[in-house]
């Protein structure tokens, strides 16, 4: 088998297990993945666990194409779980002092405060409080998403949505722009340089993308199916919530024109889109959790201060998420890490994407579980399914009786 090339890590350096890794008390876990992968139908996956900041199980199965066995090396379209990579690139910045959560995004980036924006805060932004949601109509054209300096400009010049001021609503697209454009003006460096320099070297792990090199492109599983919900043409579906109460605000954030084909775009790993065209292995997201999980701390490196990692675990908002419709208890970049129990964990947090994929910390426990596959949903809707909640109610299961 192959191994990743190691990065150096604070004077360490970490490579990919030649073969699998499986903790032995973890192996119920381990053998509830497998189960998942039984023939192309499934598509395949990667699930990678650390416990206080050392990793405990590192797996994968099935396939990432008809024709292709996932490989250890294999990384694939996670969607929104690069929403938590990128909020993670901020903190990073933050840990420093080159920003503060508290200051207006418009002293780092004066535009934004066109429209009535100067005193909207990066803690806000960070809490899907901005009132920036609405993606449809944003830029002329679906194409026009992969252009991040028009989309940008966009944001700058939109109004907000007034109903920010009493609750959040998800950030479904324009999270990911916000948050590349706000960090590259604190810093001066362009956001995939950011990426690299904050999370993906001193992680030691390279495979934090969302500008995939080029020379890495054949290791990304082939998604499916597509993610018309239901079957229903992209068009048809977002035109009719687009004009029904309850689901508008879903539209306006997730649906706009033409993103059915889009994904499917191989351009879309040119472009920096951080609020959903991160892609990722596993063992890349564990990591990084890992620490989060674990005061700050992964492989005996500091990666975050503790006190920095106290305040974005903290939960900002409880008040119902205007466009998902729930309460997501938002932190500063993530949200609750919801697994398949009747009482959820109350300082799990991490981020879930489109399809399945996701990854989340534990602080009480220091666990951290992270699961991609290619295989997008469920039978029913290609949204979202029930693997990683509960792999991850099975991993915390564990992790709180050791």
């Amino acid at each position: 088998m192959t191994t990743t090339t190691p990065w150096p890590l604070m004077g360490r350096t970490v490579r990919a297990p030649a073969r699998m890794l499986v903790d032995r008390r973890f192996g119920m876990l381990v053998d509830q993945f497998f189960a998942l992968f039984h023939d192309t139908r499934q598509g395949g996956g990667a699930l990678a666990v650390y416990l206080h900041g050392e990793p405990v199980v590192d797996v994968w199965a099935g396939w990432s194409s008809r024709e292709t066995r996932w490989k250890e090396d294999t990384v694939t379209l996670t969607f929104s779980t690069g929403k938590g990579v990128a909020s993670t690139v901020l903190h990073r910045l933050a840990d420093r002092g080159i920003i503060d959560y508290d200051l207006p995004v418009a002293h780092y980036w004066p535009l934004f405060a066109a429209a009535g924006k100067e005193a909207i805060t990066v803690r806000e932004l960070l809490s899907h409080r901005a009132g920036l949601h609405r993606v449809r109509g944003l830029v002329p054209g679906p194409l026009s998403l992969m252009d991040h300096s028009l989309v940008s400009a966009a944001l700058a010049a939109a109004e907000p949505d007034p109903r920010r001021l009493k609750a959040p609503g998800y950030h479904a697209v324009t999270f990911g722009a916000l948050v590349a454009e706000l960090t590259s003006r604190a810093s001066g460096m362009p956001f995939t340089d950011l990426v690299r320099t904050e999370i993906a070297e001193p992680l030691g792990v390279k495979e934090f993308w969302y500008e995939v090199p080029v020379g890495e492109r054949g290791r990304i599983a082939k998604t499916f199916p597509r993610i018309n919900p239901f079957g229903v043409p992209w068009a048809a579906t977002s035109f009719a919530m687009s004009r029904l109460p309850g689901l508008r605000d879903v539209a306006d954030a997730g649906m706009p024109a033409g993103f059915d084909l889009l994904v499917r775009n191989p351009a879309i790993h040119d472009s920096v889109m951080p609020g959903w065209n991160g892609v990722f292995n596993a063992r890349a997201l564990a990591r990084m959790y890992g620490a989060l999980a674990n005061r700050g701390t992964v492989g005996g490196s500091e990666f975050l201060r503790p006190e920095v990692v106290a305040q974005v675990s903290e939960v900002q908002t409880t008040a119902r998420d205007y466009v998902l419709g729930i309460p997501m208890n938002w932190r500063l970049g993530y949200h609750a890490g919801m697994v398949a129990r009747r009482r959820q964990p109350r300082n799990t947090f991490g981020h879930y994407g489109l399809g399945g994929s996701g990854a989340f910390a534990d602080p009480d426990t220091g666990l951290s579980v992270a699961f991609v596959t290619n295989r997008l949903g469920n039978m029913l809707t290609p949204f979202a399914d029930f693997r990683l909640p509960r792999l991850g109610s099975t991993a915390l299961a564990i992790a709180e009786r050791l």
